[in-house]
């Protein structure tokens, strides 16, 4: 039996808060359970247009499926446009089918959280999915502003703190260490 076949507990964790780390520690996740034979196809909203070093490596790798949705502009908060709504709801609706699929033991909802504290999806629609998530698939959600909702569904919660940051000497993301 392959790790794969004895998996049976899934649980929803959340990586959310003001500081750095909560996609890096969704692909610790992913890294950890490719390791041991898991499948997981990963959900990255608000993402499409943006060079990520993590995606394409990730994309390449075997039992592993990533799905980017976004546009190459940034996301206006105060007034998402219809293309941003469009590709948010696109990619919970690829996240809910990956999910029910009984392809995969992880799936990771990247940006989740902003995506619904921007209101390009509905917060229903993201609770929704994690009453129906399957007992033997584990589901992360990342993003800053994780709804109150949301964390009380999880079973676990983490949230990212920042202490001291790089941007507040000015110092931008650099590629291959932010991105």
């Amino acid at each position: 039996m392959t790790s794969a076949e004895s998996f049976d507990k899934g649980l929803v964790q959340v990586f959310t808060g003001e500081g750095k780390g909560k996609t890096s520690a969704a692909i610790g996740a992913v890294v950890r359970a490719l390791g041991n034979g898991l499948r997981v196809f990963i959900v990255a909203f608000m993402k499409a247009g943006h060079h990520s070093g993590e995606w394409e490596i990730l994309s390449g790798l075997q039992n592993v499926s990533v799905a980017r949705f976004g546009t190459k502009a940034f996301v206006n908060p105060d007034n998402p446009g219809p293309e941003d709504m469009e590709q948010a709801a696109q990619a919970l609706k690829t996240a809910r089918e990956a999910m029910l699929s009984g392809d995969y033991q992880l799936v990771v909802l990247d940006e989740v959280n902003m995506a619904v504290a921007w209101k390009l999806v509905e917060l229903d629609e993201v609770l929704r999915l994690v009453e129906d998530k399957p007992g033997n698939v584990e589901l992360i959600l990342t993003g800053r502003n994780a709804d109150k909702e949301i964390v009380r569904v999880a079973d676990l919660v983490t949230e990212m703190l920042n202490i001291k940051h790089p941007y507040e000497k000015g110092i931008v993301a650099r590629k291959g260490i932010e991105y």
